[in-house]
């Protein structure tokens, strides 16, 4: 009994850990580009693109799949946020994050100040809390190779996404994704590798639970994987 306690207060002081750490960088980062942008686009504008980036959606999910481990509330969108493809789809978003920052983003441009505080909560300290954390919680073994497939969904409704709002505003969130100066053929090339680094990063993901759930199985009883 004091062992599983000991692992379930782990649990929720990591997950408060990651919740504070991400909200508090998002609403940073919102603060910043609302006050940059008062006297150009609006407030109104400033929210659409703030929303407009990967960046901002996926800290969004972290916090919400860590405040729901923090809170464990009973209720439907509770129970949704704890379910192990959930926490898994976060880790591959976020981790995808970091990983794409750290490759591409990070040497076209050198933030100062609060912006670098931003900067470094987003697509630094968050996704590495956050994949330690998903690492080191109970539970694994539970994810099927339909998960990862699953998982896809999202950054394809994103790139879709994306690519209809630049058509109407000629404003991309990405240089990498940017039409309006690579033009559609390298764009959508760039996507299309995104998306099958997407594709690789969610079957990684899903044979480390897998390789977790073998090795912890005499420790926490495993539930069967979705798909098997």
């Amino acid at each position: 009994m004091d062992g599983a306690m000991g692992k379930w207060r782990g649990d929720r002081w990591g997950a408060m850990a990651v919740a504070l750490v991400s909200a508090a960088s998002l609403v940073l980062q919102y603060v910043i580009l609302v006050r940059a942008t008062a006297d150009t686009i609006g407030p109104t504008l400033a929210t659409v693109r703030f929303f407009s980036y990967f960046t901002i959606l996926s800290n969004l999910l972290v916090t919400a799949v860590a405040m729901a481990a923090v809170v464990q509330a009973d209720g439907r969108a509770g129970r949704w946020l704890r379910r192990a493809r959930v926490r898994g789809a976060a880790a591959l978003y976020i981790g995808m994050t970091g990983l794409v920052y750290v490759l591409i983003l990070r040497h076209l441009w050198q933030p100062q100040g609060l912006q670098w505080w931003a900067d470094s909560g987003l697509h630094y300290v968050t996704p590495a809390l956050y994949l330690l954390w998903w690492l080191l919680t109970p539970g694994h073994g539970r994810l099927g190779w339909r998960d990862a497939v699953a998982w896809l969904a999202f950054p394809a409704l994103y790139a879709t996404w994306v690519a209809a709002r630049g058509a109407v505003v000629q404003e991309y969130p990405y240089p990498f994704i940017d039409v309006g100066a690579l033009g559609w053929a390298k764009a959508g090339g760039n996507a299309g590798l995104m998306l099958l680094l997407f594709c690789m990063a969610s079957g990684v993901l899903v044979e480390i639970d897998r390789r977790l759930g073998a090795r912890l199985a005499p420790a926490w009883r495993r539930e069967p994987a979705r798909g098997e």
